[in-house]
């Protein structure tokens, strides 16, 4: 059963067969059972291989570090200008500013790829563009989720090697044994031009790390990258969405830290005209023997200055673009938005019907929501089940964490004044292209399906107007869910898509297969007495429920077989490993032939 709140006077102007009106009161909702998927597709390892155009952008990426590090050390490894401060820091300097260099590189990338607008603008202007170019947009996080753990990598390098750096500093300004370390410590003494930055035989390290600009910026920048990383875990996300949501917005606080940090300059080389008039490589003998009255051009002391700060100007780009960025998402999420129907549908989840002036969609596109009577802050993912020809857009929320429960009981709670919602988007996913492809196979797991119903909207109504120009020819449709009454709500979208194409003459258009994964004796034993029946006892559709998993491999070769010389697109709203599996088969079934069947991968992902 449904339950529906429509406000007065905002009835949809021609609803579709799939649209129930519902009862005044809900009757029985059933609780989500542990184990579903999320009420949204999860943007994460997805468990699939960006393909060979992936792989050359990762490599390239890889090739970059390995060059920026490799270059960068060998420089101040080698470089004379830091011959007198590797006489003090030895190796360690050549390790701290190689990694510093990959840390900037890698905080130039790492927001780019969660610009989603600019995503989408790319997705946009790629739309002529081969289909491997424009799925590697759909392998954004990922890549975002490789930058941060370069940027983990290089940041425990260079806080080693810097610690390593301070001690050295410290034995070098207390060492009296006259050696060349020493004497390059003591400079400080007789001028300004000093190169260890610790002149006093009091100072600890520990003092120097919480007490100077490099210092604390670098406890707070490590602190702050560390807690976003760690609750980025999948654990985490899963069950304690705020805190990611709340801890990955220190990153303020970690580009804030990651200029101011190296403007103090304490590590410092030797300068241009300093190096003319007295090189280390004749004049280092002459610090360490060095007689008062010494008259050679050596007995000059050398001269050095700081490393000028560079942070800056990798991240300033990037920075202003995600600026820009943010500044868009809030001027788009204060338009208003009005709520014109409310639906909740069995297995406690719950339809939102809206409408936005100036709000244009495609299928399989996704939006951020906001309630504020919930957060003001936390912004949540939801794929769009409308369809672009309605008049309004539409989302599908599953109980699964303490916000998605509380806006479900906020919007059940009988109040005259609907509650406020903001929304941001919409963005582009990999579901965009499905009309792209001749054939289409279409997974969705659980409330995974939501993508796929706009699709199927859209589908029903380019039937509808007998729209010529849809190349797709056939839609193969597989849904698995862990209980029957997951599959309630989109039973109604279904059924009139059969009577619809029966009318046109396409019965084969859609080909749809329901999987049970979770079932007891008694719903085995109705289907089994039930079986010779017209429609299923558990969806009270044509095709009967399927109880277990599918065969992908039998899936996979019976539509190879039907279509020998096709591409098909293959497209997943689901976990992990059902992503690995639908990989190995995409893989497995295309043909080297480029003249037979070829399969092509989409998982969505936001």
């Amino acid at each position: 059963m449904l339950q529906s709140r429509r406000l007065a006077g905002c009835p949809p102007a021609h609803p579709a067969p799939w649209v129930a009106e519902g009862h005044a009161r809900p009757l029985s909702l059933h609780a989500p059972r542990l184990g579903d998927t999320p009420g949204q597709c999860q943007r994460g390892p997805n468990g699939s291989r960006p393909g060979f155009l992936g792989d050359c952008c990762q490599a390239a990426w890889l090739g970059i570090n390995v060059f920026l590090f490799t270059y960068y050390f060998l420089f101040f490894d080698q470089d004379e200008r830091y011959f007198y401060t590797r006489a003090i820091l030895g190796s360690a300097l050549a390790w701290a500013r190689a990694s510093a260099k990959c840390l900037n590189f890698n905080s130039m990338l790492i927001l780019l790829p969660v610009c989603r607008n600019l995503l989408s603008f790319l997705r946009g202007t790629c739309s002529c563009c081969r289909r491997t170019l424009r799925k590697q947009l759909d392998h954004n996080l990922t890549f975002h989720k490789l930058v941060a753990y370069a940027l983990a990598l290089f940041t425990a390098v260079h806080t080693i090697a810097h610690l390593f750096n301070l001690e050295r500093y410290n034995d070098s300004q207390q060492a009296t044994d006259g050696s060349l370390a020493a004497i390059l410590s003591k400079m400080h003494l007789n001028n300004n031009k000093w190169l260890n930055p610790i002149h006093s035989n009091q100072t600890t390290v520990e003092y120097v790390a919480f007490t100077t600009i490099p210092g604390l910026t670098g406890v707070i920048i490590t602190l702050a990258l560390i807690l976003m990383v760690t609750s980025s875990t999948e654990f985490i996300r899963r069950n304690y969405f705020e805190v990611f949501w709340y801890t990955h917005h220190l990153f303020f606080i970690y580009f804030v830290g990651l200029v101011i940090h190296g403007i103090a300059g304490l590590v410092r080389g030797q300068t241009e005209d300093s190096m003319e008039e007295v090189h280390p490589r004749h004049c280092a003998e002459y610090l360490v023997e060095k007689h008062e009255e010494c008259r050679h051009v050596c007995c000059k002391n050398p001269e050095f200055s700081s490393i000028p700060a560079e942070s800056w100007k990798w991240v300033l780009a990037p920075v202003i673009l995600y600026a820009f960025e943010r500044i868009l998402r809030v001027w788009r999420a204060r338009q208003k938005v009005l709520v014109t129907k409310v639906i909740m549908h069995p297995a406690k989840v719950l339809e939102l019907q809206m409408q936005k002036k100036g709000f244009r969609m495609e299928v399989g596109q996704y939006i951020f929501v906001n309630c504020p009577a919930i957060s003001l802050l936390e912004w949540h993912p939801f794929t769009l089940t409308s369809a672009p020809e309605e008049d309004f857009f539409s989302i599908h929320i599953r109980a699964a964490g303490d916000w998605t429960e509380r806006i479900i009981d906020t919007f059940q709670q009988q109040k005259p004044e609907m509650p406020r919602i903001e929304v941001d988007g919409p963005f582009g996913t990999a579901s965009e292209d499905v009309f792209q492809y001749e054939v289409a196979m279409l997974v969705g797991a659980g409330i995974g399906v939501t993508p796929f119903a706009s699709i199927l909207k859209s589908i029903w109504y380019k039937f509808q107007q007998a729209d010529q120009t849809l190349k797709t020819k056939k839609i193969y449709f597989y849904w698995l869910c862990r209980d029957t009454g997951a599959f309630a709500w989109f039973n109604d979208l279904l059924a009139s898509l059969e009577q619809k194409m029966a009318e046109s003459g396409k019965a084969d258009f859609l080909t749809y297969r329901l999987f049970l994964t979770g079932w007891n004796t008694s719903i085995a034993n109705n289907a089994a007495l039930h079986h010779d029946t017209a429609t299923d006892t558990v969806t009270g559709l044509r095709h009967k429920t399927i109880f277990g998993r599918p065969m992908w491999n039998a899936e996979f070769s019976a539509v190879a077989t039907a279509h020998p010389r096709s591409v098909v697109g293959v497209f997943l709203c689901g976990p992990g490993a059902l992503a690995k599996d639908l990989q190995r088969s995409c893989q497995q079934h295309s043909s080297l032939d480029p003249r037979k069947v070829k399969f092509y991968f989409n998982k969505e992902n936001f």
